[in-house]
């Protein structure tokens, strides 16, 4: 777990998608903190979570810790598996959102949550076994 430079080595294919895994959680992060309500609050309510505030926040924490620890490869394993876990739930929930099961996520389906997690799992495996 000790750091070092070349934990940023991009052109280390594990480290290049370790980063851009954990990279591509703070939009999502952003819009559960912006606005009043947030705009994530939305999804939350349609996809049936009660109290849709709470699960929000929870997404956020969880997203958060995935996110610093996959962008400075803490615990990395752990971290892409929680990223992982995390993405999963975004997928089922996408499918309760939108009442069926759709799978092209330009038409709010469940394909890039799922493609996510698979990227979040690859990161796992690679760096399994590593200090």
């Amino acid at each position: 777990m000790a750091f070092s430079v070349s934990a940023f080595d991009l052109t280390n294919g594990a480290v290049l998608l370790r980063v851009i895994c954990g990279l591509f959680f703070f939009p999502h992060i952003y819009f559960k903190i912006v606005g009043n309500p947030p705009p994530a609050l939305g999804f939350f309510k349609a996809a049936g979570f009660r109290p849709a505030g709470f699960w929000m926040r929870v997404a956020l924490v969880v997203e958060l810790a995935a996110a610093v620890a996959l962008l400075f490869g803490v615990y990395t394993q752990w971290a892409a598996l929680l990223a992982a876990a995390s993405l999963l739930v975004a997928a089922i929930a996408v499918c309760f959102s939108n009442r069926c099961v759709k799978w092209l996520w330009n038409l709010n389906g469940m394909e890039f949550p799922l493609f996510w997690a698979l990227c979040c799992v690859v990161v796992a495996m690679l760096y399994w076994g590593q200090p």
